[in-house]
């Protein structure tokens, strides 16, 4: 079993803006020996993403957000301010997802947050990336050509997660901290402000330009052109 290593990461809300207070030494380690598993401490700096490529396995800790059609489209039409937003955003990780979250009487409890199909927002992430600072993607199915660009000018990458195993995942998600846009977009399309703990991932896109998911196309093309010539 993976040993997990936690970072010593806090946080202090100031209104609804989230501050996080790094204590780690190093935003990306390692297993101990033996093990190819890294683990990502987050916020992330652009040399911490230069530190991983197409491959890795990743286990994530600290906190990311999440975005669907509706977030995506909002950021990318009305381009709001960093300080409009209640969160930062600056290297953090933007989770393709649209959970189910149970309100109580503390807060919120994640039921279920399996990723959603990355290529539906394709049109919108390069210019959220470049905007807005995220330094990583989580979702299923890879992205495309323009995004694959613009992780390499900014230093970002992309973290496929397992599709159907939305339990599982949510098991991750260790605490629910906040929401913006619940009531104007609804809990699906909201951007939910999660702490996660071990949650994992794959690099198939990195910011050298390399993506794991161009290769397979390319791949499987091959093939399907030798089948028919059989």
């Amino acid at each position: 079993m993976v040993t997990k290593q936690l970072s010593a990461i806090s946080y202090k809300l100031s209104g609804k803006k989230a501050t996080i207070i790094k204590k780690q030494r190093s935003a990306i380690s390692s297993q101990p020996s033996g093990k190819k598993t890294k683990i990502i401490n987050l916020p992330l700096t652009k040399k911490d993403v230069l530190g991983l490529k197409v491959g890795d396995v990743v286990l994530i800790n600290g906190l990311i957000v999440t975005g669907r059609d509706k977030i995506h489209q909002f950021l990318f039409y009305e381009k709001p301010s960093k300080k409009d937003i209640p969160f930062d955003l600056s290297g953090t990780i933007l989770f393709h997802c649209g959970p189910i979250i149970k309100k109580t009487d503390d807060g919120y409890t994640m039921i279920s947050a399996g990723p959603t199909t990355s290529i539906r927002v394709d049109m919108y992430e390069s210019k959220i990336i470049s905007d807005y600072g995220i330094r990583g993607i989580i979702g299923k199915g890879g992205m495309g050509e323009n995004t694959l660009k613009a992780m390499k000018k900014n230093g970002c990458v992309y973290l496929h997660t397992i599709g159907g195993a939305a339990a599982y995942l949510a098991d991750k998600i260790k605490r629910v901290i906040d929401v913006w846009k619940l009531e104007e977009f609804g809990m699906p399309e909201a951007m939910w402000l999660l702490e996660v703990e071990g949650f994992p991932a794959i690099v198939t896109m990195d910011a050298h330009g390399k993506s794991l998911h161009k290769e397979i196309e390319k791949e499987s093309h091959k093939i399907l052109q030798r089948l028919l010539k059989m």
